[in-house]
């Protein structure tokens, strides 16, 4: 029997999830790392301005500080009114006390002088330029200029004290650069899911080496680990394997004790197969203690997948197949870590119109759920290349997965189909 998507995708969320909990309970659960570390990691617990946002009231325009109440009152609609230029204040000066009946040419984030409360822009001034400070001089402003206009008060974003970011927040710009604006330099966070990548097979060579005869380079390491790392997790190591059961059980036997990963991945050699690697060393013989269930999910691409545990450490064993790969990490492993990590961002699922030539269909397998790539260019989605779990080319020319579900057989052009954005 095939196992569903959701059974095989639930199982993977039970695998991960106490994968993470033994990590949590662990000695170097929480890490603190500077700002620039900070990018896509997950603060470990509250942080609390300790200064106000801004932290004194400063001026939102280049123009004159005054008091508001000395513009003159209502009845003076549309009239002007003289104050004396006092000495400017420009950004980063302490701005002192406003003398009684000046104005004070202000730039834009200076310090706002005691006692001003509004700021009239340079450009409603007469004369509308700032010119170099000289005693005497003296400038018309509007009358009733209301209390509070063009100023940011102290405190007005975030006052010091107040809950800045809570524990759990996914640090990205937005959330550094407010951060760095408290003056914080170092952050606690989460640590990253530690992950053993492995690749097997004799046929494999590693990207600048040089093939023999009946081998292709290794896509698979490149592929996960860049997908991995842009999951927010942490590859301690990616490497290909020979294609004999009882160094593929030492060697692995000794990354776990050198690496210590939250979860091992492999890719190849679990299907059926004569020469199937991972299915023969992990297979229960006593080579290396694992409890593995090597299962068939009714998933194209991607069907054969491995999990379980070895040595006490989480496994999961995908396809070899380049394309199965990346579709066993998008429908099973990347969004199990959206969950369980809250890193990366779940994918944006949308249904659009299917984009095909005239008369023509995108058929799926009936009882098989069906990913096929494709590229969404705003209105619909064209498939690229067909369902083979060897087209590279094709994946990597796509930026979104086409959801055909078990139930769904076929689809004309228009019809509406699903598809995650890549």
């Amino acid at each position: 029997m095939r196992r569903a998507v959701s059974d095989h995708r639930n199982q993977v969320l039970e695998l991960v999830r106490g994968a993470w909990q033994r990590r949590l309970a662990g000695a170097g659960a929480v890490q603190t790392v500077s700002l620039a570390g900070a990018v896509q990691r997950v603060l470990a617990s509250d942080i609390a301005a300790p200064v106000s946002l801004p932290p004194f009231a400063n001026s939102q325009m280049d123009g004159y500080a005054v008091i508001s109440g000395a513009t003159g009152s209502a009845g003076a609609t549309g009239s002007t009114v003289e104050f004396d230029v006092a000495p400017p204040v420009p950004a980063g000066r302490a701005a002192g006390q406003l003398p009684p009946g000046c104005a004070v040419p202000v730039m834009t984030g200076a310090m706002l002088p005691a006692g001003a409360d509004a700021v009239v822009p340079v450009e409603q001034a007469v004369p509308d330029s700032f010119a170099p400070f000289e005693p005497g001089r003296r400038v018309a402003l509007p009358a009733n200029v209301p209390a509070g206009q063009f100023v940011r008060a102290a405190g007005s974003d975030i006052e010091a004290g107040a809950l800045a970011l809570p524990a759990g927040t996914v640090l990205k710009a937005a959330q550094l650069g407010l951060l760095a604006a408290l003056g914080i330099a170092e952050v606690p966070v989460l640590p990253r899911l530690r992950v053993l990548l492995l690749s097997t097979g004799d046929e494999v060579v590693a990207p600048g080496g040089t093939l023999g005869p009946g081998q292709i380079y290794d896509a698979n390491t490149t592929l996960l680990s860049a997908a991995l790392a842009e999951a927010g997790c942490e590859v301690v190591s990616g490497r290909i394997l020979a294609d004999a059961p009882e160094p593929f059980a030492r060697a692995l036997a000794a990354d776990l004790d050198r690496f210590v990963p939250d979860l091992v991945l492999s890719t190849g050699g679990i299907s059926k197969g004569a020469f199937e690697v991972v299915k023969q060393a992990l297979a229960g013989d006593g080579t290396v203690r694992a409890a593995v269930d090597f299962v068939s999910v009714a998933m194209q691409p991607g069907g054969p997948q491995g999990i379980g545990s070895v040595l006490g450490t989480a496994f999961l064993g995908f396809p070899g197949n380049p394309v199965s790969c990346l579709v066993s990490f998008e429908m099973f492993l990347r969004p199990v870590l959206s969950t369980v990590l809250a890193v990366p961002a779940p994918r944006t699922v949308l249904n659009v119109p299917l984009r095909l030539p005239a008369g023509g269909t995108l058929d799926s397998p009936a009882g098989i759920h069906q990913v096929r790539r494709g590229w969404y260019n705003g209105a619909a989605v064209l498939p690229m290349g067909g369902p083979g779990s060897h087209l590279v080319h094709a994946l990597a020319r796509s930026n979104a997965l086409i959801q055909l579900p078990e139930d769904l057989i076929r689809r004309e052009a228009g019809q509406n189909v699903e598809i995650w954005l890549l």
